[in-house]
């Protein structure tokens, strides 16, 4: 299994699936995923710091960069 640092808070975060799972039998499973933002930008963010985006507007960059503070 791979990982990814997190976009938000820097943790790394578990990416599952890949050449890295090929040949073995891990059951654990992907800690985040890839979000395409309103502002065009691409982030990588952990299931927490996604929960802690706004959900009453657009999500841009700045959102995302709020999160590490």
């Amino acid at each position: 299994m791979s990982s990814d640092p997190c976009d938000g808070c820097g943790e790394e975060v578990p990416v599952a699936g890949g050449v890295g799972n090929f040949w073995t039998f891990e059951a654990e499973a992907t800690g985040g995923m890839s979000l395409e933002l309103a502002d065009g930008t691409d982030h990588f963010l952990c299931f927490d710091c996604i929960e802690r985006l706004p959900d009453d507007r657009e999500v841009t960059a700045e959102d995302v960069a709020a999160l590490s503070e």
